[in-house]
Formats: structure tokens, C-alpha cells, sequence
């Protein structure tokens, strides 16, 4: 009944078989089905368990899944299962933990638990600080959709209310949630320089002279906000956001911060190696970020010494921390990435002309570092001063310069011989290694720097013997040091000594150690475990002293090297002969292109300064053109301005300018004066009648002395008289006024129109004056055009001589060759005919000898 059951779909009666039992049955199907597709079933069925039960498939079908991968390869379907399996298997807790991220994004949107932060209870936003930091971990879309969320605006104002890096705990939250948003998150980074926070942060690292108080949550917070700054300019970074983040650190003073920490006292050892990276990767390859680093002093008493000898006094001090000195070589090491200006002034410290007995310079350091008895201050002192020569050919070749005093009484020898000297002696396996990379980092790509090595006659027996040795495994890394040193002289070799020219190097290496033997260890190098690790990233980052063996810098230069050298060793001569025969083929065409190049580039700069001589003639007939434009266009206003008022006043005369304003001027005045011409008549009109007035009211007067009948009326007719008489006054003193100004305003038209008559003229002798020498430049323009054209015509003409010459000469070589080849083979002829035949070496030969003679007998004469 229950076999029944099972095939109809129906339920068994008893209990269920667990998962681990069912992952138990699979895994023995897997196992021991012999047939394909039943092993495909079995595994197909252990992927969709995996996702649920992934420890219990762990632990039971691991060995299985292996075995499959193993044993049925060719069949791509069950290959995918077994895959995918070990898949959910490995990384199911990483997707459990995105799974409650992405409910948590459609349970709660972001924007409501951005709100968090802006509660006014502390305890709610404290945990939303917290809860947000567990959001943001590793899911690069909550961290973009926090960011525009305004979550730097939030966190910011949060840390400045809390007391920035004098804050508590909540500081720490703030800058841990500003970690997850920015670190490997190029939009988020953008966002934060765009909208000008990085100004926002430099208040944090004003921490005051008193630094006698750090209390460990203030360290906590520093160190936070260094590695904020670090995040923003990184070297994984992409160069030109790197470049821009260093540019505005600069401008907003940031930089000028972090340097007063790192010159200040009492300052936490950890806050002051986290503040020497920091510094380091914020001038890196930013050349005004490291000429201002340049230029910082230590803020002591005189002498005043600059930070980089500081910094390098505590790298080659074996007391200082072991991380402290690492800090300072890598902030040495930016400092002088594709920096050239600092490279010479570092090398310039080492040359004989600029030493100075007085003071501590960084080249005095290097070389106190590079022989003394700590191997740590040996390696480091080495990169160094190997950075001081990367991609700098100039400095390689000033570095040649620098002679050493070993001991009293004896000469003094170059740096170069020095460290071979002490390569030589057998010193330990971490000093070694770090001159052999200065060595190799300052031969290559400089034949000169070659040539000192190789003038020694220790050096290729020495390296020589190194690599030939069967060493035990510490050695190996020393051996494909010495072989990579030698494949560089074989490399760069300019064959100027004749003992160690490319191709006797390459015999004694077959000799002495084998081509096989010697790739071999050349190959040890990229084959050591620490190579790999010091390729990953420029800061120089090791668990121990003991495991500082490789530069990063160095591991590009072995990478570029390998290759080549291999190639080189392995050439047969003749294959390089062939290699030099087209060289010299190719330097020779290149000659005679160059000669050409050098006769067309002068007839291009004599055209190119004819062009300029017609450009500027054409600039200056241009000018006056405009000008002669200018001033026609400002005659022939007035001509019209003169014709209007000459049509308004009706009179006659020579060409004149008066504007339209001054016509309307003129035109009021003349109605003016009309008016007042009026009003002067009936002024007088007004003053005959007054006249008659006054005088019947004389009579009338009489009449009063005889009876005082009509005395009223009398006096009544004399006030009218007295206001009449001030009227009358009133209006002769306004004609007077009236008259004054119009007799003014006729005077100052009429000097105005003697002014612009004047102008007239001025402007008809300048316009003449700009004729002729318009006439003049055209002329000039018409001379420089056709000496150009001559020019060009000559150039065409030389070009086509030059051909036809090296044409003729070809002609006459192959003519030479030619007749060179007929007299020969009449000279055979003759030979073979049995006649005397001399060569041209006997003739000249007699000749000299029949000249001497002549010679003495003339001085026998004598």
C-alpha cells in the first residue's frame, strides 16, 4: 500500500527521512551509481539542498563533488551542478546577509531610515547610526542610495555637534558608516568632493598645541578620519579623481594640517605613523602637493631642518618603531613619484659641489643608512635612494659622480664601487638584497652607468659565481638578483669595453653557467612568495623586519625585464649582427630622411616667417582700412548733419558739420528771438498807452487842488497807475533777460559752427593723409605677396633640383660601379693573357717612391 502511495503522489503513513538523511543517500548515489545521467540527478539534487542545508552538504558530499570534478569533466551539465554547489556551500552566509539587506530595502524605505538620523532622541539616532553601518557593509547599491539620501550632510553636522575628533563613541559610529559609503565606492567619493566636503573635514585635525591629553577614544576618532582622508585619495583610485581629491586638500588647507601634526610634539606614535601615510598618498605624484611638502620645515631652533631630513633621521634610527620607519620610507617614496625636480635635489645633496659640512642633508643620511650596521636601515636607505633614480636617466648619470671617503690615507671611491664592495663581503641576505635592487634600478636604461659597472674587473666574476653556486633556498632570491644584474649589462651594453661586450657575456654565461641555469634563476625572483605581495600595492607593508625584501616599484622593473633579457641570452650572434646590420640601415635612411627634414624644416621657417611678415602687413592694411571706414562713415554723417541745417537756415557755403542736435538748437533759438521781437512790439504798444494814461491822470490831478469831488476816484486810478507802472517794469526786465540769452545762445552756435568748419578741415587733410598710405600698404601687400609667391617657386624649383641631384648622383654611383667592374674584368683578362697588371695601391705606391726620388736629386742640385 505504500509502495502505492509513493507512486500516486500520496503520503506515507511514518516519519519523514530528515534532510542529513536524504544528503546522506545522495551522496551514496553519487558514489556509487555507475550510470551518468543518475549521478547528474544526484548532484542536481545536492545544489538545490545546498542553499538550505549547506553545512550538512558540506560536510557529507564535499569529497564527492571533487571526485566529480575529477572523473566526469567532459560533461559540462553536471560539472555546472558540482560548481554551483561548492558555491552556495562557500559563500551561502555572505548572500544569507545581502538577503536580510534587501528585505530590509523593501520593508523600510531608505528615506524613513534616514530619518534616524535627524531624530531628536540620541538613543534613536544612535541606533540608526548603528543599524546603518550593518546596512552598508559590502552592498555597494545601499551605500549609493545612503549617500544621495543627503547622508553626508547628516553625518558631518552629527560629528561637529559631538565635537569632532574630542567626541565620544557616536563620533566613532559617524566615521565608521562614512567608511562603508566611501571605501571602493567611486560614485559615493565623487559625490563627497563635489559637494565640497573634504573643505568639511579640516577642522577635525586642528587638535591645538596642547597634545599632552590623548585619550583613547580621541586616538580612535584620529585614526578614523586619516583613513577617511586615505579613502578619498588612495592609489587604486582612478588617477584623475585621485588628482582632483589631492588638489582640493591642498587649496582648502588640509594639507597644511596634517604636515603641523606630523612636525609636532607629544603626538601618539600610532596618530603619527597613520599621519605619515596619510601625508604620503596626499602628495603623490600631485607635483604642487610635494613641492609644498618640500618647503615644510621642522618648527625648531635654528638651523631650521627641513621635514624630509627629519622624517629620514627616523627611518635610519634602528631605535624608532619598526612601522613608524616604514611609514617614513613610504611617505619618502611619494614623495619623489614622478616627481624629477625632487629626484635632482635629493641626488644634488650627494654631488661634491653642494655638500655642506655644516648642516644634515638627505643625501648624508642615505649614504650614513646604506653602510651602516643595521641591515633594516641598508634595505631602506637603498630603496630610497633607488626611487631618487627611477625613470630619472639625468640623476643615474649624476649619481656616477659621488666619490666616498672609506678611511684616512686612502683614495676615495665612487658610490657605485661601494656598493659592490659591500655586496661583495657577503653581508646579510635583506642588505644584499637591497643593493642589488638599487644596483640593477640604477643600471638599467643607462649604457654609461654599464660601462662604470663593468670597468671593474671584480663585478662579472662575482656575479658570476653567485648564480653558477648551488645555495641553499635563502640564497635563491640573492642569486636571480645577481643573474637579473648581469642580464642588464648584457642588455644595456654599448660595447665599449672590449673585454665585456654583449656577445662575451653571453659566451661566459654558456660557459660558466648554462642558459638554462641562467633563466632559471633569474626565474626565482618572481617565484618568491614576498614578490607577489609587494606588486599588490605601493605601501611598503610587512608583518616583520625580516620579511622586507621587495619594493614595489622594483617588482614593475622585473616584470619588464624578464622577458627582454631571456630574449637577449638566448640571441645568437648572428641574429644580433643581422639586428645591427638593419640598425645601421635604418640609422642611415634615417640620416638622409633627417638632412631632408632639416632642408624642408628651414624652407618651412623661412616661408612661415614670410606668411608672418604678409599676415601682419594684411593686419595693418586691415586696421586702416577700418579706420579710413571709420572716419569716412563719420564725414559723411556730418555732410548729411549740414545738409539738413544748411536746408533749415537757408544759407550758403563750404562743407560743414553740424549734428541734428544743433539744429534743433539753432531752430529754437531763431523762434525765440522771434518771440521776443513780438513781445518787444506790443511791449511798446503796452508803454505808448501807459504813457497817454499817465499823463491825463496828470490833468486830472490839477483838478483835485480845486474841490475834493472826485478825490476817491482820483486815488483809485493812481494805485492802478503805481501797479501798472511795476508791471511794466516787470516785463522790460524780463525782455532784457530774454534778449541777453538769445544773444548768448546765437554767440555759442555760432563758435560751435566755427569749431565744426575747423574739424572739416582736419578730418579732409587726415582722410588724405590715410589715402596715400593706403595706396602705400597695398603696394607693400602686392611686394610681400609676390616675394612669396617667388619663394614658393623657388622652393619647388630647389626641391626638384634636390631630386634631380640625387638622382644624377645615383646615376653616377651606378656608372662608378660600373666602370669600376670593366676595369676589373679587363684587368682579369690581361692576367690571364700573361700581362703585368699593377693595382691602384702600386701605382700609388710608385708614384710616391718617383717623387721622393725627384726630391732628393733636386736637393743634390742644391
Amino acid at each position: 500500500m505504500n509502495f502505492f502511495r509513493g507512486v500516486m503522489g500520496g503520503q506515507a503513513a511514518g516519519p519523514q527521512p530528515s534532510g542529513a538523511e536524504t544528503i546522506q543517500k545522495l551522496c551514496d548515489r553519487v558514489a556509487s551509481s555507475t550510470l551518468l545521467e543518475d549521478r547528474r540527478d544526484a548532484v542536481r539534487a545536492l545544489k538545490a539542498l545546498s542553499k538550505k542545508y549547506h553545512m550538512e552538504v558540506g560536510t557529507q558530499a564535499m569529497d564527492h563533488l571533487i571526485n566529480i570534478l575529477q572523473t566526469d569533466r567532459s560533461d559540462s551539465e553536471i560539472l555546472g551542478y558540482a560548481l554551483d554547489t561548492l558555491y552556495n556551500i562557500i559563500c551561502n552566509d555572505e548572500e544569507e546577509e545581502q538577503g536580510i539587506q534587501a528585505a530590509w530595502l523593501i520593508y523600510l524605505p531608505m528615506g524613513e531610515l534616514m530619518d534616524l538620523l535627524a531624530d531628536s532622541r540620541e538613543v534613536i539616532r544612535n541606533d540608526g547610526l548603528l543599524l546603518l553601518q550593518q546596512l552598508t557593509k559590502g552592498n555597494a547599491a545601499i551605500q549609493k542610495i545612503v549617500a544621495f539620501e543627503n547622508a553626508f550632510e547628516r553625518l558631518l553636522d552629527i560629528i561637529t555637534e559631538e565635537g569632532s575628533s574630542d567626541g565620544g563613541i557616536v563620533v566613532e559610529d559617524c566615521l565608521l558608516l562614512l567608511l562603508n559609503l566611501l571605501k571602493n565606492n567611486s560614485s559615493n567619493q565623487n559625490f563627497f568632493k563635489e559637494g565640497s566636503y573634504i573643505q568639511r573635514m579640516k577642522p577635525w585635525f586642528e587638535v591645538g598645541d596642547d597634545n599632552s591629553g590623548w585619550s583613547a577614544q580621541k586616538v580612535t576618532n584620529l585614526h578614523l578620519m586619516l583613513q577617511l582622508v586615505r579613502v578619498m585619495v588612495s592609489p587604486v583610485n582612478s588617477p584623475g579623481a585621485t588628482a582632483s581629491c589631492q588638489k582640493s586638500m591642498y587649496q582648502c588647507g588640509l594639507l597644511q594640517q596634517l604636515c603641523t601634526i606630523l612636525m609636532a610634539t607629544g603626538v601618539p606614535a600610532d596618530i603619527l605613523t597613520e599621519t605619515i601615510n596619510t601625508v604620503s598618498e596626499v602628495i603623490r605624484g600631485s607635483q604642487v602637493n610635494q613641492d609644498y611638502f618640500a618647503s615644510v620645515n621642522a618648527p625648531s631652533n635654528p638651523p631650521r631642518l627641513p621635514a624630509i631630513v627629519v622624517l629620514l633621521m627616523s627611518m635610519v634610527n634602528e631605535r624608532q618603531p619598526f612601522v613608524l620607519r616604514c611609514a617614513v620610507l613610504y611617505c619618502f617614496q611619494c614623495f619623489l613619484y614622478k616627481n624629477q625636480k625632487g629626484q635632482g635635489e635629493i641626488v644634488a645633496t650627494l654631488l661634491p659641489s653642494t655638500i655642506d659640512a655644516n648642516s644634515i642633508s638627505a643625501g648624508q643620511l642615505l649614504c650614513g643608512g646604506l653602510f651602516s650596521a643595521d641591515s633594516l636601515s641598508n634595505w631602506c636607505a637603498a630603496v630610497a635612494l633607488a626611487h631618487a633614480l627611477q625613470d630619472n636617466l639625468t640623476q643615474k648619470e649624476q649619481l656616477l659622480r659621488v666619490q666616498l671617503a672609506t678611511s684616512l690615507g686612502k683614495p676615495p671611491v665612487s658610490l657605485l664601487q661601494q656598493c659592490t664592495n659591500i655586496l661583495s663581503q657577503g653581508s646579510k641576505v635583506q642588505t644584499r638584497v637591497g643593493l642589488l635592487m638599487l644596483l640593477c634600478t640604477w643600471i638599467s636604461n643607462c649604457p654609461i652607468a654599464v660601462t662604470h659597472f663593468l670597468h671593474n674587473q671584480e663585478n662579472v666574476p662575482f656575479l658570476t659565481a653567485q648564480i653558477s653556486e648551488n645555495l641553499g633556498e635563502d640564497e635563491r632570491l640573492v642569486q636571480g638578483l645577481c643573474a637579473l644584474l648581469l642580464g642588464i649589462c648584457i642588455y644595456y651594453n654599448d660595447n665599449s669595453l672590449e673585454n665585456y661586450t654583449k656577445e662575451k657575456l653571453k659566451q661566459l654565461i654558456e660557459k660558466r653557467i648554462g642558459k638554462e641555469n641562467f633563466v632559471e634563476k633569474l626565474g626565482f625572483i618572481t617565484k618568491h612568495e614576498l614578490y607577489s605581495r609587494a606588486a599588490q600595492k605601493p605601501q611598503p607593508v610587512f608583518p616583520s623586519p625580516e620579511q622586507m625584501l621587495f619594493d614595489h616599484e622594483f617588482t614593475k622593473l622585473v616584470k619588464e625585464l624578464e622577458g627582454v633579457i631571456t630574449k637577449a641570452v638566448h640571441k645568437s650572434s648572428e641574429e644580433e649582427k643581422k639586428e645591427e646590420e638593419v640598425k645601421k640601415t635604418l640609422e642611415q635612411h634615417d640620416n638622409i630622411v633627417t638632412q631632408y627634414k632639416e632642408l624642408i624644416r628651414e624652407q618651412d621657417a623661412q616661408i612661415q616667417e614670410l606668411k608672418e611678415q604678409v599676415a601682419s602687413l594684411s593686419s595693418q592694411n586691415d586696421q586702416l582700412q577700418a579706420t579710413i571706414t571709420q572716419q569716412l562713415s563719420q564725414i559723411q554723417q556730418h555732410k548729411d548733419q549740414y545738409n539738413i541745417l544748411k536746408l533749415k537756415l537757408g544759407s550758403q557755403g563750404d562743407s560743414s558739420q553740424v549734428n541734428g542736435l544743433q539744429t534743433e538748437e539753432l531752430t529754437q533759438l531763431r523762434e525765440e528771438v522771434e518771440e521776443l521781437r513780438k513781445q518787444h512790439t506790443l511791449l511798446q504798444t503796452q508803454l505808448s498807452d501807459k504813457d497817454a494814461l499817465i499823463n491825463t491822470l496828470d490833468d486830472l490831478s490839477m483838478f483835485s487842488r480845486f474841490g475834493h469831488k472826485g478825490g476817491s476816484e482820483l486815488e483809485a486810478l493812481r494805485s492802478q497807475v503805481q501797479s501798472q507802472s511795476a508791471e511794466i517794469t516787470q516785463l522790460k526786465t524780463e525782455r532784457q533777460e530774454l534778449l541777453r540769452r538769445a544773444e548768448a545762445a546765437i554767440a555759442q552756435l555760432e563758435s560751435r559752427l566755427a569749431a565744426q568748419t575747423s574739424e572739416t578741415e582736419r578730418l579732409r587733410e587726415e582722410m588724405k593723409s590715410l589715402s596715400e598710405s593706403r595706396a602705400d600698404l597695398q603696394q607693400q601687400l602686392a611686394s610681400a605677396t609676390s616675394t612669396v609667391a617667388i619663394l614658393q617657386t623657388e622652393k619647388a624649383k630647389l626641391q626638384t633640383e634636390v631630386q634631380e641631384s640625387k638622382k644624377e648622383q645615383d646615376d653616377l654611383l651606378m656608372l662608378l660601379a660600373d666602370q669600376d667592374q670593366k676595369i676589373h674584368s679587363l684587368k682579369q683578362k690581361l692576367k690571364g693573357l700573361g700581362e703585368t697588371v699593377e693595382d691602384e695601391d702600386d701605382l700609388d705606391a710608385r708614384d710616391q717612391t718617383d717623387d721622393d726620388d725627384e726630391e732628393e736629386e733636386d736637393e743634390d742640385e742644391d
